[in-house]
């Protein structure tokens, strides 16, 4: 039986109003970007308010994939958040990865190979002890007679499967996580008063709205800003907060094609 851990869930009508504040049919989500983060990677960029000490977390850019017209900040926003799921851990980047294929067409097998080459096949898993994360068809290899430690687990593995077949397993173990979060997310994008089918729309529209004032901050040297992104079904919106760091004299809104 897989294992089902409720800390990958997020009811998002629960999320504390210093994360998201609804205002009618508005999402508010408060953000922050800095110059330099002091948080060990000392990157230049934006994270949601929900995410700020995180230590999984670095600040991104407007840059995008090579292949996918997104940026990590947006894939925070749209596929981890606002679809009910944590801002970090392997479990939840399985099922936001699987948002994030939905909406643009994406492979999430190379992120799902990326993960288990970087980091499970070396003992490492984010959000969970590492041998409940596992599927039942590795943890069965395992002996039972002896406590072992993540490192310990993932060499013995490496020693008794072969690799190609090990990736295979972990590759196919990521796709079924992934999926069994899809219901999660159109629930909790309802729940939101989101448009579900609108997702591929509200990511390109939300892009070109990073693009703007994350070019427009970086020109400027700003050295910190807080602000808040708007979404609803037809505009997303960006809203400097106070003064003193205003980037842009006026909210920065663009409309959701339909």
């Amino acid at each position: 039986m897989e294992h089902i851990h409720n800390n990958a869930f997020r009811d998002v009508r629960n999320y504390p109003e210093k994360f998201l504040k609804i205002i009618g049919d508005k999402l508010c989500l408060p953000v922050t970007y800095k110059k330099s983060w002091d948080d060990g990677f000392a990157a230049r960029g934006w994270k949601l308010d929900a995410s700020i000490g995180d230590p999984q977390i670095i600040a991104s850019t407007r840059e995008t994939g090579e292949n996918i017209n997104t940026s990590v900040f947006v894939h925070d926003i749209l596929d981890h958040f606002l679809s009910g799921f944590g801002v970090s851990g392997h479990r939840s980047e399985a099922m936001a990865l699987m948002q994030l294929s939905k909406r643009t067409g994406s492979d999430p097998r190379p992120d799902y190979e990326q993960n288990i080459r970087e980091d499970i096949l070396n003992g490492y898993v984010n959000g969970e002890p590492f041998a409940e994360f596992l599927p039942d068809q590795i943890t069965e290899l395992l002996p039972s007679d002896t406590k072992m430690s993540d490192k310990e687990i993932s060499a013995f593995l490496k020693q008794n499967i072969t690799a190609n077949y090990l990736n295979d397993i972990l590759v196919q173990h990521f796709f079924t996580l992934g999926k069994a979060g899809e219901n999660h997310a159109i629930a909790s994008r309802r729940k939101l008063g989101l448009v579900p089918d609108k997702q591929t729309e509200t990511g390109l529209t939300l892009q070109k709205l990073l693009e703007h004032i994350d070019s427009e901050v970086k020109q400027a040297d700003i050295d910190s800003l807080e602000g808040f992104i708007s979404i609803d079904n037809s505009h997303v919106i960006f809203t400097a907060k106070g003064s003193s760091q205003l980037v842009l004299s006026e909210p920065y809104q663009i409309v959701i094609r339909s």
